[in-house]
């Protein structure tokens, strides 16, 4: 298979440009960093971003390149935004992973947490599979959304986590959590995106209410842009029940409260053809909006307090 790694370098380089502001009322502008974002993860060269391999590392080069010159910080105990952690495999062997997590300092030691996996399946069977949905979307949203903060200063402090491994059993959101740069005590909320990209539908699902119902006031379910939808949370459900689906499960299993962004699954779900090109690229822009605005309107809660976990209502 011949590779060319000649184009995303170029893109890499150029992925700072201006980006132009959108409206959140369906006004037809699509983000212009966000998709070149999403495009340069998402391309052959990275091929596939499987955990352990050459394209997870670009893909960390990438998206550590777009912290620094944001100007996110990173914690003294990382070195440059990698927070490297080791599991188990099923057949006993171990193996490695790095998160990349970088934060803007609040008005307080609160912390909202902002994730996605930048992690896909990489190369089977000679093809790249390439992940555009899962989750290149979710992590350039995440960018999209560092881009925001790091020009309007958050009242708490917000950390953005690019996990490893989720494909490999939400493997780095669980070494997040059991070893968090924080005290866990002072995490509010976890917001996760995962699969925000592709909807022919025009759906983005928001799952996590059903058990912290107070969570609802801040998602718009109005929006005249996308349907934004509430559910696939109830544990009746069964495997329609997403809430330890993705990275947010590891913050569940801690009781912190949290919002999964994210959509059904589609034909091109984990398939070769998870591509940049069939991506629906409006409603992945306006998708990228949605989040954005439940994260400011969280994020204005200066009197966060504790965390937002103290004063959830839990269904059992």
């Amino acid at each position: 298979m011949k590779i060319s790694y000649i184009i995303p370098l170029a893109m890499m380089l150029s992925c700072c440009s201006s980006v132009k502001n959108q409206s959140s009322t369906g006004s037809g502008i699509v983000d212009t960093q966000l998709l070149k974002d999403v495009e340069v993860l998402s391309s052959d060269a990275y091929e596939g971003r499987r955990t352990g391999t050459k394209g997870a590392e670009m893909a960390r080069a990438y998206i550590i390149d777009r912290f620094e010159k944001l100007g996110l910080k990173s914690y003294p105990q990382y070195v440059n935004y990698a927070q490297e952690f080791t599991f188990n495999l099923r057949a006993g062997a171990k193996a490695n992973g790095t998160n990349v997590i970088g934060y803007i300092p609040g008005k307080s030691a609160n912390v909202i947490v902002v994730s996605a996996h930048y992690d896909h399946l990489g190369i089977i069977k000679d093809q790249v599979y390439n992940g555009a949905d899962d989750n290149a979307s979710g992590s350039a949203g995440l960018l999209k959304i560092a881009a925001y903060f790091a020009k309007n200063k958050p009242n708490n402090t917000i950390i953005f986590a690019a996990f490893d491994a989720e494909e490999m059993g939400l493997q780095g959101a669980k070494a997040f959590v059991a070893n968090p740069p924080v005290s866990i005590n002072t995490i509010a909320v976890n917001l996760n995106m995962d699969m925000i990209g592709h909807s022919e539908k025009n759906e983005l699902y928001v799952c996590g209410t059903f058990k912290y119902p107070n969570l609802k006031k801040y998602i718009d379910t109005t929006r005249t842009d996308l349907k934004v939808r509430l559910g696939h949370d109830d544990p009746k459900l069964g495997h329609d029940d997403w809430t330890n689906q993705s990275d947010q499960g590891a913050f569940n299993a801690k009781n912190i409260p949290f919002l999964y962004f994210g959509v059904e699954d589609h034909k091109d779900y984990h398939q070769e053809s998870d591509e940049y090109a069939t991506l629906t690229k409006q409603f992945f822009s306006d998708a990228a909006n949605a989040v954005l605005d439940v994260v400011k309107r969280i994020d204005k809660q200066s009197g966060l307090q504790q965390s937002l976990k103290d004063k959830m209502i839990m269904k059992n």
